[in-house]
C-alpha cells in the first residue's frame, strides 16, 4: 500500500481510530478479513477475532461490491458502470460500458443514465500477480454471460440457452478460478470453459453422463424437525485440484446456534453405474486441509499463521451474487462452520452492527 486508505479502530464504546493501514497492511495479506456494507452507507473493512475494524478513507458510496479476488473488488456503480477497485487505496480500473457487448446474439441497450432493459446481478472476477484480470458478469433476465479480460475495449458474449448443448443449457450457479469458469447448469450438469485465449473462450467440458445430483434422502438434522426454512441454497465450489463440489446449506426459524446447516458432496467414481443417469454424490465428511470460501466458490489452502482454518466453510450468505431472491431470501450470517464436528463459529462484535451486505476475502 503506497498511501495510507485506512485507519484502524478497536470496538471499546465509541471508536478509537490508533493506527493506519499502511503500517498494519503487511499484517493482513493473505488473512481472511470481511468487507462489510452498512444499511447507513459506506463500509468497513474487519478481521474477525481481533475485534479490529478498518474504515476506508475512500469514499465508497453508491458502490455496490459484485465480487473480489485478492484486495480487488468488482464493483458497480449508480450508473452501473464497472469497476475493478483496490479496497485499500483509491486505485481503480475502469471497465468497458456494459452496453459495448458484441460477437453474440444479444444487444444491451441502455434506457437511461443507470438502466437497462435488464439489469445487472452478477459479477465474479479474478486478478493474478501480473496485474492481468478477467471479469464475468450477467444480467438478471438475460440468457448470455458478458466476460472481458485486461486490455479488451468490449465484452464478449458467452450464450447459456441458444447455440448450447442441451445438457449445458441455462444457469444456477458459476464460479472463476484462474481462466477457468465451472458453471452449474439448470439440469444441474457442470460446464466448464477455458477463457484464456485470445478469440473468445473455449468449451472444455467433459461430456456429461451424470448430473449434480444430491441423494433423494439426505440425513436427518437433529433439532430441525418442524422448523420452518427460511433460506437455502445448492452451490458449487471448485478445489485447489480443480474438483467441483456441490455445496448445499440450509436455515431454520427461529434462527439459532444449530439452525444452519451445510452439506458438502463430491462425485464418487466408485458410485457410477455406466447403465443408467441415477446416481447420487457422496457426501464429504472432511474437505482435508483446505479451507472453502462459499463467498468466493473456492478452496485454498489451511494456514493456521494467518488464521485459515482447515476443513472449514467460510461463509456469510446463501448467494455469491447477493442476489435477492423473493423465494430464496438472502440472510447474512458471517460466520465459520467446522465440517468435521459440525460446529459454527460466530463472531459477536459483529451481532449489533445493521449490514446489508458482507463478503470474505483473502487481501493480496
Amino acid at each position: 500500500l503506497d498511501r495510507p486508505a485506512a485507519v484502524a479502530a478497536k470496538r471499546s464504546g465509541s471508536p478509537k481510530y490508533n493506527e493506519c493501514a499502511k503500517a498494519l497492511r503487511p499484517a493482513l495479506v493473505g488473512s481472511p478479513m470481511l468487507l462489510l456494507s452498512r444499511e447507513e452507507g459506506g463500509i468497513r473493512l474487519c478481521k474477525p477475532g481481533e475485534d479490529m475494524f478498518y474504515e476506508t478513507t475512500t469514499d465508497f458510496s453508491g458502490y455496490r461490491f459484485l465480487a473480489s479476488s485478492g484486495k480487488w473488488f468488482l464493483v458497480v456503480d449508480s450508473r452501473s458502470d464497472l469497476y475493478i477497485k483496490d479496497v485499500f487505496s483509491d486505485e481503480r480500473i475502469r471497465l468497458p460500458p456494459l452496453e459495448s457487448i458484441n460477437g453474440g446474439l444479444y444487444m444491451v441497450e441502455r434506457v437511461g443514465s443507470n438502466e437497462f432493459k435488464v439489469t445487472l446481478i452478477r459479477g465474479i472476477l479474478n486478478d493474478d500477480k501480473n496485474g492481468d484480470f478477467v471479469v464475468v458478469w450477467q444480467f438478471e433476465e438475460g440468457q448470455f454471460l458478458g466476460f472481458c479480460k485486461k486490455g479488451d475495449l468490449h465484452y464478449r458474449d458467452i450464450p447459456i440457452r441458444v447455440d448450447v448443448r442441451r445438457e449445458f443449457r441455462g444457469l444456477k450457479d458459476v464460479v472463476l478460478k484462474g481462466y477457468n469458469l465451472y458453471s452449474l447448469v439448470t439440469r444441474s450438469f457442470i460446464r466448464h470453459l477455458d477463457l484464456s485465449g485470445q478469440d473468445g473462450f473455449k468449451d472444455v467440458s467433459v461430456i456429461p453422463r451424470f448430473p449434480m445430483w444430491m441423494p433423494d434422502t439426505p440425513r436427518a438434522d437433529f433439532g430441525t424437525e418442524g422448523k420452518k426454512v427460511i433460506s437455502f441454497s445448492d452451490r458449487i465450489a471448485v478445489t485447489t485440484s480443480g474438483e467441483v463440489l456441490l455445496v448445499f446449506t440450509k436455515a431454520y426459524e427461529p434462527f439459532c446456534e444449530r439452525s444452519r446447516i451445510f452439506r458438502v458432496y463430491k462425485r464418487d467414481p466408485k458410485e457410477l453405474d455406466p447403465n443408467t443417469y441415477d446416481t447420487s454424490l457422496v457426501e464429504m465428511e472432511s474437505i482435508g486441509d483446505e479451507a472453502l470460501f462459499f463467498d468466493l466458490g473456492i478452496t485454498v489452502p489451511a494456514d493456521h499463521t494467518l488464521g485459515i482454518e482447515p476443513n472449514s466453510i467460510y461463509f456469510t450468505r446463501n448467494d455469491h451474487f447477493g442476489h435477492k431472491n423473493i423465494c430464496i431470501p438472502c440472510l447474512i450470517d458471517i460466520c465459520v462452520y467446522n465440517i468435521a464436528t459440525r460446529t459454527i463459529k460466530r463472531f459477536p462484535s459483529l451481532s449489533n452492527l445493521k449490514l446489508k451486505d458482507a463478503q470474505w476475502f483473502l487481501p493480496s
